[in-house]
């Protein structure tokens, strides 16, 4: 049987002119026969803390903080894997590659998944719903990764709240957006980047090793 591996994908500061000096996609991945397992433990950790609904970075409370530190303990516990690519905005050049904004998104996304993305295995691609443009962005970026000689098996948008795993890809790529933006009003929030530092050993702006397969960061240098 095939292997099928899925990621769960989130965006931060992804629009061209919104003021932040970084860009971020990052995604939270997980071997299909794993994702019920995984996404019901987490859901149990949620349940335990008193929390039915759905978790995000931007609700990280003082209140919240021993809940957001255990599923961080998770993730580091288990065989999820978490990889983002940063891009310095002020470093954009589409003019000079005859490219807009929209194509330069979806090669960020090939420079993401196609280093995991393996012919012989099954893949399931979900991003999250950011705006109303996020069907248009799905089709384009099924359509470049054809086009580069991708398959995947299944690329969709979801609602993040739907979806456990995604809920981690968006705290995780929250801390790391938070941290990248010197921001450090919430002590919660800076304890959450703490952990993730402690357990990764290594700085969280720069990139990390490429055979670093359990976090992996890449600070793309846009040549």
């Amino acid at each position: 049987m095939t292997k099928t591996f899925n990621f769960y994908c989130d965006e931060s500061c992804h629009l061209e002119n919104d003021g932040q000096p970084y860009m971020m996609i990052g995604y939270v991945s997980s071997a299909y026969n794993q994702v019920k397992m995984h996404s019901q433990n987490i859901r149990q950790i949620k349940e335990e803390h008193g929390v039915f609904s759905e978790v995000k970075w931007s609700k990280l409370s003082k209140s919240a903080y021993p809940l957001y530190n255990e599923l961080i303990e998770y993730f580091f516990a288990t065989d999820l894997q978490y990889r983002a690519i940063v891009i310095d905005k002020s470093k954009l050049r589409h003019a000079d590659f005859s490219q807009d904004h929209d194509d330069f998104y979806y090669k960020m996304y090939f420079q993401l998944l196609s280093k995991k993305l393996v012919p012989e295995y099954g893949h399931n691609i979900y991003l999250d719903i950011k705006d109303t443009r996020s069907a248009k962005k799905v089709n384009g970026l099924r359509s470049f990764l054809s086009s580069n000689l991708i398959q995947v098996r299944n690329l969709q948008n979801i609602r993040s709240h739907e979806s456990e795993l995604m809920q981690l890809a968006d705290i995780i790529t929250g801390a790391l957006s938070y941290h990248l933006r010197g921001l450090d009003q919430v002590i919660a929030k800076n304890k959450i980047i703490e952990k993730i530092q402690q357990h990764c050993r290594l700085p969280l702006t720069q990139s990390t090793p490429r055979d670093h397969q359990k976090f992996n960061l890449f600070f793309i240098d846009l040549k």
